[in-house]
């Protein structure tokens, strides 16, 4: 009786041990160079892409001590309406944030590449941002995505190559793209995120239209968005139903509007979990960190979309 005691108790340390806590919001200096801290590469290049018909742009960042005789797993990570290929480098520093994480060992070293969302021939931001060829092409890059820009990665690149290894992930816009592309494709990508997302963000329902399945499918659904953000009703939405459904999912609503700020802290947030085990039983604590929304989330309307 006393061995099977000790066993049990062994057992739950183990258990302990290995749980994911709930990853905290980001602390100040997060985002700041740290000159002793070894550093990534960034590098834009170009893809061919059958889908489009061109060669087009993509950012990449691969992590320090990348090494061609390594595997590293990949997260695709997508722009706003307003941007391209460039926006998160220009405005949420990510290479900044994953070299000072991984110099933490608060994540994996992954290839983090980020694309042109924009899938059409002349895909430079600017001009009328809702012109119809333009919306569209967001719609088109799922393709350009999957049957292009993933296989060029994975050729060219020591990418693991299965679906477990590849996460998606954006804001706004690009957060509509990663809930629709990610959960659209679940034979694709296992980790999906989502930060203030935007209304072209399918109804949950479309998104997600088997539950059960994708309960056995995904790893990590991550959902975010800013309290005072206009925006708020389409990740709330998409939550409720996930809720309605038992699908597991983070659903972490912090002080803020639709910008940088926000979308910095999703990416810290997000990058700590992904191509870990993951712990359900933790997802009620983002609940518990989350902050009241300080808009109606039912007016989908509120804020331009980026």
């Amino acid at each position: 009786m006393k061995k099977i005691f000790i066993s049990i108790c062994l057992a739950a340390v183990a258990t302990c041990s290995f749980a994911q806590n709930a990853v905290q919001p980001a602390a100040p200096g997060f985002d700041v160079v740290r000159p002793s801290v070894a550093k990534g590469k960034v590098e834009t290049i170009t893809y061919p892409s059958k889908t489009v018909g061109v060669d087009r742009k993509v950012t990449i960042y691969t992590p320090p001590g990348f090494s061609k005789e390594k595997r590293y797993p990949v997260l695709y990570l997508l722009h706003g309406i307003g941007g391209d290929e460039l926006e998160w480098l220009n405005g949420g520093t990510p290479q900044v944030i994953l070299d000072n994480l991984i110099a933490d060992g608060k994540t994996v070293p992954m290839i983090v590449v980020m694309p042109n969302g924009r899938a059409m021939k002349d895909d430079r931001a600017g001009g009328n941002m809702m012109e119809p060829a333009k919306v569209q092409a967001f719609a088109t890059f799922e393709r350009d995505l999957i049957d292009d820009l993933i296989p060029f990665i994975e050729k060219n690149y020591p990418a693991i190559a299965n679906r477990e290894s590849r996460a998606i992930a954006g804001l706004s816009m690009g957060g509509g793209q990663s809930l629709n592309f990610g959960l659209g494709n679940l034979d694709q990508f296992a980790w999906v995120g989502g930060f203030s997302s935007a209304p072209n963000t399918k109804p949950a329902a479309e998104l997600l239209p088997d539950p059960e399945k994708a309960k056995k499918q995904l790893k990590l659904l991550f959902i975010s968005c800013g309290a005072s953000d206009g925006l708020l009703g389409f990740s709330k939405r998409t939550h409720d139903y996930f809720e309605e459904k038992g699908v597991p999912h983070i659903y972490f609503i912090e002080p803020g509007n639709h910008d940088f700020k926000h979308w910095k802290n999703g990416l810290y947030m997000y990058a700590q979990l992904l191509f870990k085990p993951v712990n359900p039983a933790s997802f009620a604590e983002y609940r518990k960190m989350s902050v009241e929304p300080a808009v109606n989330t039912n007016n989908f309307g509120g804020r331009p979309q980026q």
